[in-house]
């Protein structure tokens, strides 16, 4: 009798699917990990998670997330017309994997829960702009001014890696402390899905600015 050597593999992934959660036949969903680790298979109670109503915070972070992302892509999007370094080039397309990958889950949170992907200038009223260089200024924690993106679109070859390793660090340190302030708000970060999330975007981008910095400290021998 002839027996199929396919059949081990595929009792493990059924084995697999059925510890997550995962109903036999259905594809199961993975969550990416962080830079160089496997990413996790959501168990079916986690991807049917019931919908919170959101903390006006936890709303904010999202949509905040989702503009501080879309700006690290757009910096990646430079790094491959602006660099020959192929460890960073590399390294640049797994932050756009990633982070593209967590801005479709952002919106999808925030459809879930009929909120709008944009959030208000409402922090900006008062202000007197009259006085203000909004050229200088970053939109939010991390992020690079318009005069420091124009400076980036600018360098090329080793001086451009310089300046993007650095910029991407400051980036990323940024969402830490969007993470930060959004589990030190009262109230903020009490949905489980969205604990999880932030979560795994604090470890994945701590992770990342150590890579970085690695790359940095080469730079220098």
């Amino acid at each position: 009798m002839a027996i199929s050597l396919r059949a081990p593999s595929a009792l493990l992934l059924l084995t697999a699917a059925t510890a997550s959660g995962q109903q036999p036949g259905t594809a199961p969903i993975v969550q990416p990990g962080p830079p160089g680790q496997a990413g996790k298979v959501l168990s079916a109670a986690a991807v049917k998670a019931p919908v919170w109503a959101p903390a006006a915070a936890d709303t904010e972070f999202m949509q905040g997330m989702i503009v501080h992302h879309s700006q690290a892509v757009d910096m990646v999007a430079l790094l491959k017309t602006h660099s020959h370094n192929k460890a960073l080039l590399a390294f640049g397309d797994r932050i756009t994997i990633s982070q593209s990958d967590e801005m479709k889950y952002m919106q999808k949170w925030l459809a879930d829960r009929g909120k709008p992907l944009v959030g208000s200038m409402d922090h900006m009223a008062g202000m007197d702009h009259s006085k203000m260089n909004m050229d200088d200024m970053p939109v939010m924690p991390g992020m690079l001014s318009p005069n420091q993106m124009k400076a980036l679109a600018k360098a090329n070859g080793p001086a451009f890696d310089h300046l993007f390793l650095t910029g991407m660090i400051h980036h990323h340190t940024g969402a830490l402390m969007m993470v930060e302030d959004l589990f030190d708000t009262p109230g903020a970060g009490q949905d489980p899905v969205l604990f999880d999330f932030a979560t795994d975007v604090d470890n994945t981008q701590r992770a990342e600015i150590k890579i970085m910095q690695s790359m940095l400290d080469k730079e220098k021998k």
